[in-house]
């Protein structure tokens, strides 16, 4: 097909937006390790599980069989809002970095809450509502989740408790009060509102807090009270299995064009938007029917893949969550507060970690200097103020494209715009005026956090 006739943004119709969320494990040859109770060490049920998720959340969860799960027509409806969302061909970045190379890119940001969150947000608040009850918990770190979830709460008029990391509580007041103006209640963790909370502040004194901390708070909060139910961001089977609308938007507008990709990239941070945004390719990718090179990018400042442990842990600091096997740097393990984007969880998705251990993906660490200079690059070629976690994405997406320079290959290559920065700008700031730098973790600080993991 010609080059001409490829426009810079690919639009689906409304009668092309998945009808179905693909559920990547069922083509998994290897599934990914059950969540075990951290009392009794063994899989955890449906019974159990349901004490703390939403029924219909528990069932997708365990499903590792099911292929296509249907999107329900409510679901579906919100989606039309702002789905399909384009895959753009970034034609002026391909034209000034002099490349031979052909980038795409799926933008996930042009919806109210920025970014690609919304997609599971208004799934799991559907089905708490649909259960009959009064709101949710759950924690942000950056505070698109937050965001996403407020929005979707205050579409199906449901309470919605936040727990919102310290660092970016203090960072990000306008993230927060979007939060606030949706109806959301947003406390920063670790709080004095929890024993949990109240656990770490003791233990750690003036700490800035992480995901884990604030998943701990989240899942006390709710546990206390039977008209919630815990919520989670990233991390779980039933977050990559709602984020699939992503892949199998973009593989249905590559596949209008006759466009294969060579390689795809996507930040990770727990893995939603990587898993969503692969699951289609890698599907195709385990069933022998094509190959692609698949490249996780996650901050130099907190590798769980690149240098964590493939290993039961708990998915947060309190200890009170469920295990999950997956590629972690300690449940304790605490990012810098000079990191300035998402990304701070201490684990990844137990899916994406059994598909990087056995080989089906690969991962690279960058250090965040480097993404915000990817991040500016961009934006003043594109048009597009890109969220920190995206610019990770974009970072490795402008090294391959200069390594294809360097080699004359015409390589595809698509990447995930997972949202906008324009609540990012106090990192902007701090890279601009010349005050951000690269904290990366020794391997005593690593090891250190390991050797705590339980002894499964």
């Amino acid at each position: 097909m010609s080059e001409k006739t490829i426009p810079y943004k690919i639009y689906l119709n409304e009668s092309e937006m998945p009808e179905s969320w693909y559920n990547l494990r069922a083509d998994m040859k290897e599934k990914p390790a059950p969540l075990l109770n951290p009392g009794t060490g063994q899989p955890l049920t449906a019974e159990e599980l349901s004490a703390v998720f939403c029924e219909e959340l528990v069932k997708q969860e365990l499903d590792d069989t099911t292929k296509f799960i249907k999107i329900p027509e409510e679901i579906r409806n919100f989606y039309k809002m702002y789905r399909p969302s384009p895959l753009v061909r970034a034609y002026c970045l391909e034209d000034k970095l002099g490349t031979p190379a052909k980038i795409y890119y799926k933008f996930e940001g042009n919806n109210t809450s920025g970014s690609h969150k919304l997609n599971s947000a208004i799934a799991q608040a559907y089905y708490a509502k649909k259960q009959g009850l009064k709101g949710v918990t759950t924690e942000t770190g950056a505070g698109q989740w937050g965001t996403a979830l407020s929005m979707a709460c205050s579409y199906l008029e449901l309470d919605c408790k936040v727990y919102m990391v310290k660092v970016s509580y203090e960072q990000k007041p306008f993230r927060r009060e979007v939060m606030r103006t949706y109806g959301a209640s947003v406390v920063p963790s670790p709080s004095d509102t929890t024993e949990v909370g109240r656990k770490i502040l003791a233990e750690h004194p003036g700490t800035n807090g992480s995901l884990g901390c604030a998943i701990s708070e989240a899942v006390e909060a709710a546990a206390k009270d039977p008209g919630y139910r815990y919520v989670l961001g990233s991390v779980l089977n039933q977050v990559l299995l709602h984020q699939s609308v992503i892949g199998l938007e973009t593989k249905t507008a590559l596949d209008k064009y006759g466009i294969k990709p060579d390689i795809i990239i996507g930040c990770a941070g727990g893995g939603s938007n990587l898993g969503g945004l692969i699951a289609p390719f890698m599907g195709e990718k385990l069933r022998g029917e094509a190959d692609y090179r698949i490249v996780a990018v996650e901050p130099a400042s907190c590798p769980s893949f690149t240098r964590g442990t493939f290993a039961y842990d708990f998915c947060d600091t309190g200890m009170i969550c469920p295990l999950a096997k997956m590629y972690t740097l300690g449940s304790s393990f605490m990012p810098s507060p000079n990191h300035a984007g998402g990304l701070r969880f201490h684990g990844m998705s137990s899916t994406l970690s059994q598909l990087y251990h056995d080989g089906y993906m690969e991962a690279v660490s960058v250090e965040q200097t480097e993404v915000f200079e990817a991040a500016e690059q961009f934006a003043r070629i594109e048009g597009i103020l890109p969220a920190p976690e995206s610019s990770h994405a974009i970072k490795v997406a402008i090294d391959e494209a200069l390594k294809c320079k360097e080699t004359g290959e015409e390589k595809t290559i698509v990447f995930g715009l997972t949202g906008t920065g324009y609540f990012d700008l106090y990192a902007y700031e701090k890279y601009n005026d010349g005050e951000m730098s690269d904290e990366i973790p020794t391997d005593e600080q690593i090891a250190a956090s390991v050797a705590k993991l339980p002894k499964v």
